[in-house]
């Protein structure tokens, strides 16, 4: 990886049109660097309130500094028709750690502890320990 790169773990999460918030999505963080997806799962609610969600993960190789891909995040989850606070979220996205290297990332302090909906699809990606959940806890897997 060139020195001037970071790694980002980023959590998605739509209850409305996911399969066109997603695909939206991913082609968008695509032209911000290198990334890898997790596979999507349709998972509850936290809250028990609303539709249940996709969620899905991507580590994202970029040159873009983090607070520049925060504003970018949270323009395409504007572009999508995010409106808050809802709970018809359109689409989310989260940095949930940042770093040079996956074995030396920060975690987003705004975003701990991790819920359950984003540890699984970020433990197809990266093993950390903070990424733990009961294994026998599982969610369909949404093919698009």
């Amino acid at each position: 990886m060139n020195a001037t790169e970071t790694i980002f773990a980023l959590a998605l999460a739509s209850n409305v049109q996911q399969q066109q918030n997603f695909t939206f999505a991913y082609s968008q963080l695509a032209d911000l660097g290198t990334v890898k997806f997790s596979p999507i799962y349709q998972i509850p609610c936290r809250d028990g309130v609303g539709a249940d969600y996709w969620n899905s993960a991507c580590l994202l190789q970029s040159h873009l500094p983090v607070n520049e891909v925060m504003e970018i995040l949270k323009k395409l989850e504007e572009r999508s028709g995010r409106v808050r606070p809802s709970h018809h979220i359109s689409l989310d996205i989260d940095v949930i750690a940042w770093g040079s290297a996956l074995d030396n990332m920060q975690f987003n302090p705004k975003k701990l502890p991790l819920a359950l909906d984003v540890k699984i699809p970020l433990c197809d990606l990266w093993q950390q320990a903070e990424l733990s959940y009961d294994q026998n806890i599982q969610y369909p897997v949404i093919t698009i």
